[in-house]
């Protein structure tokens, strides 16, 4: 299965933002070691502060990959336009959240992504990624 992984604002500093919400490991040494367990699907994997390029990567994977994570972080939350990308491109998306979202603060209590996403794995830390990954090959 052809999957990407594609995040959101702020992820790039996981590991050293807020590590008792986010964990204390970095996604440089955690991508490689998801792509080791899962050696069997070809994931990409992507990640942008910016919106519009978050948009641009959900358009270029219609087609190309068969499904998606996305954890969107604080986009999640505001973006109609990633929603919109979501519903446009027409494959599996699943929304990803390190954190529980429900626990936290009641912005975050609402996604604007999650109505176009099949699905949402959240408060798992970075294990959501392999979770996610797991669902869809239980949809396949």
């Amino acid at each position: 299965m052809k999957i990407a992984i594609i995040n959101g604002p702020n992820l790039n500093l996981t590991g050293l933002r807020e590590p008792n919400i986010y964990g204390k490991e970095s996604f440089d040494q955690f991508i490689p070691r998801l792509f080791a367990q899962f050696p069997e699907h070809d994931i990409i994997y992507f990640q942008s502060n910016v919106e519009g390029e978050l948009i641009n990567m959900l358009h270029s994977c219609g087609g190309e990959q068969r499904a998606i994570l996305l954890n969107a972080g604080g986009y999640a939350h505001t973006s109609v336009a990633l929603h919109d990308a979501i519903k446009a491109i027409g494959m599996p998306v699943i929304e990803i959240h390190l954190s529980n979202i429900a626990a936290r603060e009641e912005f975050r209590h609402t996604s604007m992504i999650g109505r176009a996403c099949i699905g949402t794995i959240a408060g798992f830390g970075l294990d959501s990624y392999r979770l996610g990954i797991l669902a869809l090959e239980n949809l396949a």
